[in-house]
């Protein structure tokens, strides 16, 4: 964990809100944002807790049946492979994405490479009987064929702090680990009421996603509904997507009172002319906090309020 004011001009990739906290390279990075469905445990009918059978209705709206719970699953989604070793379910899974890095214990699983358009020969090859992907478009290619195969695959939204409860009791049913994922949830969300405050006066955060061309995370994103907790505003917090392009002009309308950075790293905005009307950037109000904890939605979401909690409360009035 890492947490300063400075400025370094080293800033290669592009961390995105969603998509569980995986890091991709600007110029490779698809649209992905403002996916959003509903998503019914019941939609298909009860498990069946005679037989073992559980039923699912994804957030792509597909119906995933089981015989059985899984026991060999792949996990695309850095959000749900941390949720399944929270919930107990770590020794069922066989396969991760590059991206998968918490707990320690994930670096024991196989790695499969990205988890969007995955490398389906891979996956196969670990013999899953349940695969989990982020709900992309670009995903539907690699679900069709893995069911094709007769593998069950399930995509999930893993985009916001309520879903991280849901999600942990979908993948409590679908490995029988329900009792285990209740736990989870319960302590989540008594953990995630006592981090979250509101300052008197919240300081207004501009969160950067990326600089060129700007881009801001929006309320649509986990990480701002963070900032809110942490006793912060969101000047593009009205931005219901995940992200969205801005200009200069209007941060600088906007005028936050610190530019906020969910990485190791600042692209050097006050050696650029264009940046300095901005009065953030002309005063070097920058602030860096690096952790996944703050990439994907999980259950280290508290950790994470609580640690811009303090760093907010420092900021210099």
């Amino acid at each position: 964990m890492a947490a300063r004011f400075s400025v370094n001009r080293a800033y290669a990739h592009l961390r995105l809100p969603g998509m569980g906290g995986f890091m991709l390279r600007f110029r490779h990075t698809c649209s992905y944002l403002g996916l959003a469905a509903a998503l019914t445990i019941s939609g298909c009918g009860p498990t069946s807790r005679a037989t073992g059978e559980v039923r699912i209705l994804d957030d792509a709206g597909d119906a995933i049946i089981l015989s059985q719970p899984a026991r060999r699953v792949v996990s695309l989604v850095p959000a749900t492979t941390e949720l399944l070793f929270a919930i107990g379910a770590g020794s069922n899974v066989v396969g991760r994405t590059a991206w998968c890095d918490y707990p320690a214990a994930v670096e024991s699983v196989p790695n499969l490479g990205d988890g969007l358009r995955p490398n389906l020969e891979a996956i196969v090859a670990q013999r899953p009987d349940l695969v989990v992907l982020y709900n992309s478009s670009q995903n539907a290619t690699a679900v069709s064929q893995l069911r094709q195969l007769g593998i069950p695959a399930i995509r999930l939204n893993t985009d916001r702090l309520d879903q991280v409860s849901r999600n942990a009791r979908i993948l409590g049913q679908l490995t029988g680990r329900e009792t285990q994922a209740d736990s989870v949830v319960t302590a989540f969300e008594h953990q995630l009421a006592d981090a979250s405050f509101q300052l008197d006066s919240p300081p207004k955060v501009f969160l950067l996603a990326w600089d060129q061309p700007p881009m801001t995370i929006g309320g649509g994103s986990f990480q701002s509904e963070i900032v809110a907790r942490a006793g912060g505003r969101n000047v593009f917090g009205d931005l219901l997507k995940a992200s969205g392009p801005v200009s200069i002009e209007a941060v600088a309308a906007r005028d936050p009172d610190v530019i906020l950075f969910f990485d190791d790293a600042t692209p050097g905005l006050d050696d650029r002319p264009e940046w300095k009307a901005v009065r953030a950037v002309r005063e070097r109000r920058f602030l860096v906090i690096g952790g996944t904890e703050f990439s994907r939605p999980g259950p280290r979401a508290p950790e994470a309020i609580r640690t811009l909690a303090t760093h907010l409360r420092a900021l210099p009035r």
